[in-house]
């Protein structure tokens, strides 16, 4: 079966650039917008003409030209936009209106993978404020989707490990502490942290597998469903040392984010569901998805004892 061609819309960002690796390395003709807003970020078009040496194709295109987003999407047959979602870095969610408007003015995409990734916005109707724009714009971006008859796949469900293993889930920072561990509660809540490369190869699997057709994939790999306490615990064993432990509990947790900047009481609030209610990973998977590591054992992930290695 000829592979689809491939969009990948952000294709320089943290979890784009993965993509656009992935879609390369699994043989699919693969297309990277390339946007006038690009400037004078030397980093993003290296990264770009690097791609274009491994073989991607680079294609113009700004979200503020709907016609060279036709243009652009009328080249391919699969458009992935891992835009970030995230405040730290930039929130642009709601952005892929346009795209989705494209695709639809476009007519020929056989699959659209928005900007998901993380937690499942169909399932965070009670999250808290102000982290739960991240997930009403997502919702917004599905109406449009769905609204426009475009056959999607959702990618959802992984905590990056980038951002959760290495430091044990502290937030504030990427490495490990070396004496006092901050615990959420009890440390007992299961969160599914994913190698962000194995996220990309999950990702690529999908597109054109009609097992995933205008359903959820949920990146939930069994081995790396682990409690806080769990991820603290290999890194004790790795290092030979113990930490202190210090739990804190919800209502101190919460009552710390006021004090908070904006960016920090969104992350605040994506940390309060991931530790303490378990929102990743405290539901079971119904007929709406599917979960990656079985429908695609070939892609051997990577397990967080192993990668927590290169940190100490």
């Amino acid at each position: 079966m000829e592979k689809s061609k491939v969009l990948v819309v952000g294709g320089t960002g943290y979890l784009g650039s993965r993509i656009v690796s992935a879609s390369l390395s699994q043989g699919h003709p693969t297309y990277v917008l390339q946007r006038p807003e690009i400037g004078l970020d030397i980093d993003k078009l290296q990264m770009l003409l690097a791609f274009k040496k491994q073989g991607a194709h680079l294609v113009e295109g700004s979200f503020s030209d709907l016609e060279s987003l036709v243009r652009a999407v009328k080249l391919v047959d699969v458009v992935i936009c891992p835009m970030s979602g995230v405040h730290i870095r930039s929130h642009n969610i709601l952005l892929q209106l346009q795209l989705v408007e494209a695709i639809k003015r476009a007519g020929n995409i056989k699959r659209f993978l928005p900007s998901e990734f993380g937690f499942d916005p169909a399932r965070m109707g009670h999250a808290l404020e102000p982290g739960r724009v991240t997930f009403d714009d997502k919702m917004v971006v599905r109406k449009a989707i769905q609204d426009a008859k475009i056959p999607f796949t959702y990618v959802c469900g992984a905590g990056f490990a980038g951002y959760l293993a290495g430091s044990l889930s502290q937030m504030g920072t990427l490495v490990p502490p070396k004496e006092k561990v901050l615990i959420y509660g009890d440390g007992k809540a299961k969160v599914s942290i994913v190698d962000e490369d194995d996220i990309a190869a999950y990702t690529i699997k999908t597109i054109d597998d009609p097992r995933t057709l205008n359903k959820t994939l949920y990146l939930r790999p069994p081995e790396n469903e682990l409690s806080q306490k769990q991820l603290v615990e290999m890194w004790e064993n790795l290092i030979g040392k113990k930490l202190e432990h210090i739990s804190i509990s919800e209502e101190d947790f919460l009552a710390s984010m006021k004090g908070m900047d904006y960016a920090g009481q969104v992350g605040g609030g994506h940390f309060y569901h991931m530790f303490y209610e378990g929102a990743l990973t405290n539901f079971e998977i119904g007929e709406e998805g599917e979960e990656a590591s079985k429908l695609y054992p070939e892609v051997k992930y990577t397990r967080m004892n192993e990668y927590i290695k290169i940190y100490a």
